[in-house]
Parts: structure tokens; sequence; C-alpha cells
């Protein structure tokens, strides 16, 4: 049986619809918190590798935001895309669901997750 794993943070809007879909739809998981269990580099190179490092990153939320446009101006390659991440977990897009190893959905739409889910 293959391992399910949400990395999140549980306070998110985005995550408790995507963790209410997982239970209604009676799918088991585990659950990775970035605030208390951090994230490696190594994890989110093997993710950028799969998925492209723009594609990890939170755009929308309020903590890229509050970075200021100078800081971010400065997220222009992987490495300091990955240092950023490292550092503000809460800039990493959420919820990100990872099956043995590989990226199956990356934020919430309920279509993508019933065809990864099937």
């Amino acid at each position: 049986m293959s391992t399910t794993i949400i990395y999140a943070i549980p306070n998110c809007n985005t995550v408790k619809k995507a963790l209410d879909w997982m239970k209604a739809h009676k799918q088991a998981y585990s659950f990775h918190d970035y605030k208390k269990q951090g994230i490696t580099s190594a994890q989110l190179t093997s993710w950028a590798k799969q998925v492209g490092w723009e594609a990890l990153i939170n755009k929308k939320g309020s903590t890229w935001k509050l970075l200021g446009p100078e800081v971010q101006a400065t997220i222009t390659n992987q490495k300091a895309a990955i240092a950023l991440m490292t550092e503000k977990t809460s800039v990493i897009r959420r919820p990100l669901i990872e099956q043995d190893g590989k990226i199956i959905a990356l934020g919430f739409d309920e279509a993508e997750y019933k065809k990864a889910f099937k």
C-alpha cells in the first residue's frame, strides 16, 4: 500500500478544505506540519525537480506579500527559492500531497483530487 503524506500548516483554509475532502473520501494519510517539523532543502530540491521551484512558492499568500518587492526580486532561481522556503515555510504552496516520493497534488482542486485518489 502506498504512503500518502500531506505537507502543510494546519490553520490554512485551503489545507482545511483538502483535509475535509480526504476525510470525506476515506483517504488515509499522515500530516507533516511545516511549522513544527520544518522541511529540508533536500526535500524541496526533490519537489523542485518534479514541478519546478516556481510552482512551490505561494505568491498569493501573505508571507510572500510581506517579503516586500526588494526581497521578492531576489528569488530568481532554485537556490534562492529553496533558501527562502527553508527559512519561511509558510511561503510554500499548500497543501503538497506526496505519495511514495512523488507529488500527486499541489494546492486544492477537487477535480485533481478525484483523479489522484481513484
